[in-house]
């Protein structure tokens, strides 16, 4: 645990601060539109829980959020936002889904590694999030996953989906304090039937 914090810690001052303001701020704007401008948060494999976790807490302060495989997404439309967390930034659903949301005008921010991805080459705004402390002895990133040959630390895309949950729950408190919203508000919205 102390070794992933310590990563975490170090890859909070890669983060660069002027895209995390880009990625605030459009938040922001789209939270004063009055849910004119929906959220779309997609991400495969344990990337998606991440971005689970993160639309629940943008339910729980007002905002109009969905999950990409749920039944109840509606169309993405031109000016929604599609936040789209991709380790490799080269998973093909999320690449796939990020281009159609582009094609009907949505602004699509990426959350990922590599910035040179397909995801991060189509985004209109890359958040770089750090996820391996040393280069691989193989660069493709999924041939890495299938052959099992991952960093000792933590398998897969731990660290980068550890980083980016952390990331993303500052950017919580961010919009919590930049929007004036308290935790009883949040509460308020909080499932009651569990």
């Amino acid at each position: 645990m102390k070794e992933i914090a310590s990563f975490i810690g170090r890859a909070a001052d890669e983060i660069n601060e002027e895209d995390v303001e880009k990625f605030v701020s459009l938040l922001v704007d789209a939270y004063r539109q009055n849910g004119n401008r929906q959220i779309l948060v997609m991400g495969a494999g344990r990337s998606g829980l991440v971005g689970r976790a993160f639309a629940m807490r943008l339910m729980h302060m007002g905002f109009r959020v969905y999950v990409l495989g749920d039944t109840i997404v509606p169309s993405v439309r031109k000016g929604d936002i599609v936040i789209a967390i991709s380790g490799s930034g080269s998973t093909k659903l999320i690449v796939t889904a990020a281009e159609a949301a582009k094609y009907v005008g949505a602004t699509v921010v990426a959350i990922t590694t590599y910035p040179e991805s397909p995801l991060g080459k189509l985004a209109d705004l890359v958040v770089r999030i750090p996820g391996r402390t040393k280069k691989a002895e193989m660069e493709d990133y999924f041939a890495r996953q299938i052959l099992g040959m991952h960093e000792t630390l933590a398998p897969m895309g731990t660290l980068f989906e550890d980083t980016a949950m952390v990331f993303l729950d500052g950017v919580v408190y961010s919009l919590m304090k930049r929007l004036n919203i308290s935790e009883e508000e949040m509460k308020a919205r909080h499932a009651n039937i569990e």
